[in-house]
């Protein structure tokens, strides 16, 4: 059947067609003679169903059509338009039939131009993956406590306020160096090599980050090229890309050695937060104390093993004359030669003296040692350098600031005396 009425004569009945029939007949004409179509304008209105479908307006000088981008498609675009975008569009031609209404049925969805910008940024993400600069194995470790942190930017954008807060809030402590660049225009990748390459020269930061607020296609653009990606995959320094909001991607996303989605996600990924490095010294200073208590511990235990051993010299002297008796009792019943025997007492006497002269002089030095080890790890020299052994009103040594409450009073002792303080306020 036919959109046209056929009129042979006066007798024939025409072919008469429901508003339906007809709609359909049109939209199958329509979607056959057109099929897909590239299109531009500009958004003129814009909704967001709660199905999740998008329907539009795109309009030029003179004249206007409306549009639908079903859900499925949606998922595929890469951008949200709004009113006053210019866009590019590849749709079927066709008929909404309920309402006999002309509209588009939108397959492909993009800003106007972006088409030989995206072709080229594909065609480079395609050559650099390929060459390896894309893989994680390249990739370098962040310093989990650096000593500074670059930011290359320009000194006007909102992505350097962004990143210097959060690092203010997040991290004080940490030192803030930045190396100003250009980031968007024509001599931006130049001047963002030079940045990233006075960073890797001065060796003055352990982190660098790359960072822009969001834009178009054109505006993040020199985030793109490909003397750039190449110089932050041989960087010396570890490079963290905070480009555009979390929709925007860049080939320095790809190569950087990590990718945040904003610039204060960048700043945040960075350095952790002060109290978890309060956490960690803390930790580290139980340890210590733990390890020095058990090394006195043990010198305590070797100090009294050495004790035992030691053996006096009156002891000795003792043992020496027990056997010079003894010997005097075996000469008695021979013959003695007085003057050889007295030549030989004398000589073993003196060497007895000097031998127990020896041993005693060892034992003093051996005993001074230890000593002076004992002296240096006791909590009397641990006073001596600055700190001090803190009481609570019960005379129990404080270690945490809840064993105590508001106007309790506290002995202090000192390396040299001792102090009285009432508490006044606690920190847990």
């Amino acid at each position: 059947m036919t959109i046209e009425s056929r009129v042979t004569d006066d007798t024939t009945t025409p072919d008469i067609l429901t508003v339906s029939e007809l709609n359909r007949q049109v939209a199958q004409s329509l979607e056959n003679e057109f099929g897909l179509v590239w299109l531009t304008g500009e958004v003129s209105t814009f909704t967001r169903a709660s199905s999740g479908h998008l329907y539009l307006t795109l309009k030029d000088a003179s004249a206007s059509v409306r549009a639908v981008m079903f859900r499925g498609r949606l998922a595929y675009c890469e951008f949200q338009p709004s009113v006053g975008d210019q866009v590019q569009i590849k749709a079927r031609v066709g008929l909404y039939e309920p309402r006999g209404d002309f509209q588009l049925n939108i397959q492909t969805l993009r800003r106007a131009g972006r088409g030989t910008l995206y072709e080229q940024f594909l065609l480079l993400k395609e050559r650099l993956q390929a060459e390896g600069l894309f893989d994680l194995a390249n990739k370098r470790p962040l310093s989990e406590h650096p000593r500074a942190i670059g930011v290359i930017t320009s000194l006007g954008a909102a992505a350097l306020h962004d990143v210097l807060t959060t690092l203010a809030r997040r991290a004080p402590h940490v030192p803030v160096i930045i190396y100003p660049s250009l980031v968007q225009g024509l001599s931006a990748p130049l001047e963002l090599r030079r940045a990233l390459a006075a960073a890797n020269s001065r060796q003055e930061v352990d982190t660098l980050l790359l960072v822009r607020g969001g834009g178009s296609l054109e505006d993040l653009w020199a985030f793109n090229d490909e003397g750039l990606a190449r110089d932050i995959a041989s960087s010396a320094l570890p490079v963290v890309a905070g480009v555009g909001h979390e929709s925007d991607v860049s080939i320095a996303d790809f190569v950087a050695d990590l990718r945040a989605p904003t610039p204060t996600a960048a700043a945040e990924l960075a350095c952790l937060p002060r109290q978890a490095l309060l956490d960690q010294i803390k930790g580290l200073s139980l340890t210590s104390q733990q390890i020095v208590m058990r090394k006195l511990e043990r010198l305590a235990q070797r100090l009294d093993r050495t004790g035992y051993g030691l053996v006096s010299p009156s002891q000795r002297l003792e043992q020496r004359w027990q056997a010079l008796a003894l010997l005097s009792k075996r000469l008695e019943h021979v013959v003695p030669d007085i003057e050889r025997l007295e030549d030989q007492l004398k000589r073993q006497s003196q060497s007895l003296t000097r031998l127990m002269s020896d041993a005693l002089t060892s034992q003093r030095n051996r005993l001074a040692l230890q000593h002076s080890q004992l002296e240096t790890l006791a909590p009397a020299a641990t006073l001596a350098r600055g700190f001090a052994i803190v009481r609570g009103p019960d005379g129990i040594i404080l270690t945490d600031a809840s064993q105590v409450k508001s106007a309790d009073l506290l002995s202090i002792d000192l390396a040299k005396g001792q102090l009285k303080a009432t508490v006044v306020s606690k920190t847990p």
